[in-house]
């Protein structure tokens, strides 16, 4: 909406352009009336739609043709008045002034013409015989008012109307010629409907016409208004209410009764409320709403708006399978100027086994483009309404910005739900093959592939102790010698090379000794296509020898040829490396299940370390206090340190473990029941000593 209001008052000499002015101003006919009034500017909270208003008058005795022009120009209305006793002041109006107004302004863009009949207090007849004619020939006429000067009759109807042609003008919303809604309107509209049907089931039942009217207008529809309406709908329309609700045809007949009844303005609420400007298109303002990201930060879409996107799926997945066929994902984008996904979204997250988007992956993908591209993940939010129907200031309200990754480093603890794995390597060396098996997909699936529906991101969730969070997986292109800052930032990088390709690794070598060597990104190898044999690499060092120079984890291996689908143990291994950059994770055999992982991760908790001190000191200076300290209490001590040498022989373990191929993990049946024993061993050893040599201590004392 505009933020003021322009209205000029044109028209032959003597026909009452200056009385109608200071008529308004003063309330009362003026006696003796200036040549010209000077600009006069009405506040916005006297006029009816509080806006200000700026009214202009013209004087051919004073202005010049130039002047005249330059106050067309900068019109927004533009009133042409004549005398209703004078029929050659009429006859002007059709061949000088529309002709002239017309000339002046452009044809997209034209000014909206209101026909005033001054002098209405001398004639006791009506000149709208001979103004219809005109008003229909001209669509750019708004309306025609009779009005008087001298009695003050229609005066403030008039600048009312002048000022509701700006603020609501009937041109683009009506074609009064073919007696029907525009098609721009009628697109608007059923964009509208949409988003305000919850449900989606084609009609707006007496709850959605509520939320309706609540949202647009501020306050319910009774029980009784409500009949009313869908009433008048089904007197004069046959398909206009079904099942007792509004469906989108009476929806639209609604308003086209609205403004063909002079009540245009209730059209434009409901418009400017769903973001539309006055060409009806969806302002910058409601799509791309103000926010600030500062750097390193990242943008990751919070609780209310999963539960948003969770609702708009619901509504559209009809058959219940929790996937969306073709034709749902195209209803659910019937809102959107444009189809915004393409084919290589089914190869960027996860799928069903006929090829369409899960409800996963329906999420991860609005998880991908809020982390890449968070204005666009804004305009399709804006699209499908997320700040009309959760009543939120802007979309900007979905959003959560991360804080500073350094603060996370330092603090050695994340918030974040969405971590990025860059994933380099040579040419041929198996990224394409390594982001699709995290989607699920082994590599007989992977060569139906189409080559331009190939995708250089993959996503999906993976769950780190418990936690659900995101990994996204981007694919480099094989450039050594530029690689961007896009291509170094990242939480965690996945160096990928072909064991059965001599040339492969010493890309993986050279890229990592050239950008990440004194980088606090952790890095991981993976020898991919493992199920091939392994040729020695033409490099100095052997892969192993490599990572153990430079205190890597050894060298994971990976195929995705396989029957089942790949295993995803390894990014769980990197989405841990990435929530947890400082810690040192010996163990690399990614599952998270086992007792050599569950053991890694109970005894390097910082609550167990800080245990162990306290009860080490209060040992000591129980023993300090006695004195006298025998070789058997020395013996105690001992043995209260030696607990502390499990931790280091299961990290041996689970590192030697690295060099056996085949994995020595435990049935899920036996899980539980060995990492309970286990737990209980140890914390029994651990109270048992220490309280024996306690209590020896206080004999001592005594």
């Amino acid at each position: 909406m505009r933020k003021d209001v322009r209205i000029l008052l044109v028209g032959e000499p003597k026909v009452g352009k200056t009385s109608l002015i200071m008529s308004l101003v003063s309330e009362e006919f003026p006696d003796e009336v200036p040549l010209r009034a000077e600009e006069i500017t009405i506040p916005a909270d006297v006029t009816p739609e509080r806006v200000p208003t700026h009214i202009v008058d013209y004087s051919e005795a004073e202005q010049s043709d130039e002047q005249l022009y330059q106050e067309i120009a900068k019109a927004n209305v533009i009133c042409i008045v004549y005398s209703v006793n004078n029929k050659k002041s009429i006859e002007k109006v059709t061949s000088h002034w529309i002709p002239l107004i017309n000339d002046r302004t452009d044809k997209d863009s034209r000014v909206p013409l209101i026909l005033v009949g001054n002098k209405s207090d001398l004639v006791e007849h009506s000149s709208m015989e001979t103004i219809l004619p005109i008003m229909n020939q001209y669509q750019d006429i708004e309306t025609c008012v009779e009005c008087s000067a001298k009695n003050l009759k229609n005066i403030s109807e008039l600048f009312y109307y002048a000022q509701k042609a700006v603020l609501h003008p009937t041109g683009p919303l009506y074609c009064p010629e073919e007696k029907e809604l525009k098609p721009s309107c009628i697109k608007a509209l059923t964009r509208i409907f949409k988003v305000s049907d919850l449900d989606n089931d084609g009609i707006l039942n007496d709850n959605e016409l509520n939320f309706f009217q609540r949202t647009c207008f501020n306050t319910p529809l009774a029980p009784q208004a409500l009949e009313d309406v869908k009433n008048v709908v089904r007197r004069n329309m046959t398909d206009g209410v079904t099942d007792n609700g509004l469906t989108l045809e009476g929806f639209l007949f609604l308003h086209t009764l609205f403004i063909q009844r002079g009540r245009h303005e209730t059209t434009w609420t409901v418009l400017r409320r769903f973001g539309y400007d006055d060409d009806l298109e969806l302002t910058q303002e409601y799509l791309f709403p103000m926010i600030k990201i500062p750097p390193d930060c990242t943008t990751e879409l919070n609780h209310n708006a999963y539960l948003f996107l969770q609702s708009v799926f619901d509504k559209h997945d009809k058959d219940r399978d929790c996937a969306l066929s073709p034709d749902e994902v195209k209803d659910l984008f019937k809102v959107f100027p444009y189809m915004p996904w393409g084919p290589d979204v089914k190869n960027t997250v996860c799928t069903n086994d006929q090829g369409w988007i899960t409800y996963q992956g329906y999420l991860s993908q609005w998880t991908l483009t809020t982390y890449l591209d968070v204005q666009r993940s804004l305009e399709y939010l804006g699209y499908l309404g997320y700040s009309i129907i959760y009543e939120q200031e802007s979309q900007a309200a979905a959003i959560t910005v991360t804080r500073n990754k350094r603060i996370d480093l330092q603090k050695k603890q994340t918030q974040r739900s969405v971590f990025r794995c860059n994933v380099l390597g040579a040419q041929g060396s198996g990224k394409s093959g390594f982001l699709q098996a995290f989607l699920g997909k082994n590599l007989q699936r992977q060569r139906r592939i189409r080559e331009d529906h190939k995708s250089f991101y993959a996503i999906s969730t993976t769950y780190v102790y418990g936690q659900e969070k995101y990994l996204l997986l981007h694919e480099v292109m094989p450039d050594f010698d530029f690689l961007s800052e896009a291509d170094l930032a990242c939480d965690v990088v996945c160096l990928i090379y072909d064991i059965n390709n001599p040339s492969s690794f010493e890309y993986c070598a050279k890229v990592y000794k050239q950008y990440f060597i004194d980088s606090k990104t952790p890095c991981v190898m993976i020898a991919a296509k493992s199920d091939l044999h392994e040729v020695r690499q033409h490099y100095s060092l052997s892969s192993h020898e490599f990572c153990r120079k430079h205190k890597l984890h050894p060298p994971q291996p990976f195929t995705c040829n396989s029957t089942e689908a790949p295993s995803k143990d390894i990014y769980t291994r990197l989405t841990t490396m990435a929530m947890y950059p400082h810690a040192r994770l010996r163990c690399m055999c990614a599952c998270n299940r086992c007792s050599y992982c569950l053991c890694q991760n109970l005894l390097k908790s910082e609550l167990l370390r800080s245990i162990k001190t306290q009860l080490r000191r209060v040992v000591f200076n129980r023993l300090r206090g006695c004195c006298l300290l025998s070789e058997e209490d020395f013996s105690l001590t001992r043995q209260v340190s030696a607990v502390s040498s499990v931790e280091g022989s299961i990290f041996m373990e689970a590192s030697a473990e690295q060099l056996i191929p085949t994995e020595r993990h435990m049935a899920q049946a036996d899980l539980k029941n060995s990492t309970f024993w286990l737990r209980a061993s140890v914390g029994a050893t651990v109270f048992a000593v220490l309280g024996f040599a306690m209590y020896r201590a206080l004999l001592k004392q005594r």
